[in-house]
């Protein structure tokens, strides 16, 4: 819901949404287009369309968006596939290959049109902890490489800390705190504390 929002996907009752100052909920038409040409997004669950190659998912943003001639396409989604670990498995279909790999078809994906902003939509759902591990340090390395402004949904605590710049409590559709890893790690607020620690939900009157 949150990136619905950031996306332009949904309108809020209230409350704004800034891009460099620009206001989504009253862009239209070609001017959220633009904005959203600056995107990348890695939807839960990758989103792969099985029918396709893993180099077609690739290709999928550059002829739909940019509609790039065949031989560019094919530059840079070698590319992208190289610079997430699938060099050379382009040909395969995502039910040929690992969980993990499908979500790096994914970030590739997001990653081809070379977007100033990335949303990450619980990019490692479904991987076990190890693959979960692996997946940060991947969007880590990408981020510092390409420098992309990232931007994660996530419940993976406390890996979330070790690759982030500033966390954002959600509860309640509102914000319970915001800042730092280190900051949100030693927070007073019950809210943070209980979520950070997994802590279950004490009943009323206990």
């Amino acid at each position: 819901m949150l990136l619905r929002h950031l996306i332009g996907l949904l309108r809020p009752d209230a409350g704004r949404v800034l891009v460099d100052g620009a206001d989504v909920t009253r862009l239209h038409g070609r001017a959220l287009d633009e904005v959203r040409r600056r995107y990348g997004v890695v939807f839960q669950g990758g989103a792969l369309f099985d029918s396709m190659t893993c180099a077609g998912n690739v290709a999928f943003p550059l002829r739909e968006k940019l509609r790039l001639r065949a031989a560019e396409v094919a530059t840079r989604v070698e590319a992208a596939l190289t610079q997430v670990g699938l060099e050379g498995m382009g040909s395969k279909y995502p039910a040929e290959v690992s969980g993990g790999m499908r979500k790096r078809v994914a970030i590739a994906r997001a990653l081809v049109t070379e977007p100033e902003i990335v949303f990450f939509d619980e990019p490692t759902t479904g991987l076990d902890p190890i693959l979960v591990n692996t997946i940060h340090h991947l969007i880590l390395e990408l981020h510092r490489k390409l420098r992309f402004t990232a931007v994660m949904v996530s419940h993976e605590i406390p890996e979330i800390f070790e690759i982030a710049d500033t966390v954002a409590m959600l509860h309640e559709g509102r914000i319970a705190e915001v800042g730092p890893p280190a900051v949100i790690q030693a927070s007073p607020n019950p809210v943070v504390r209980q979520f950070i620690r997994g802590e279950p939900e004490r009943a009323e009157g206990a």
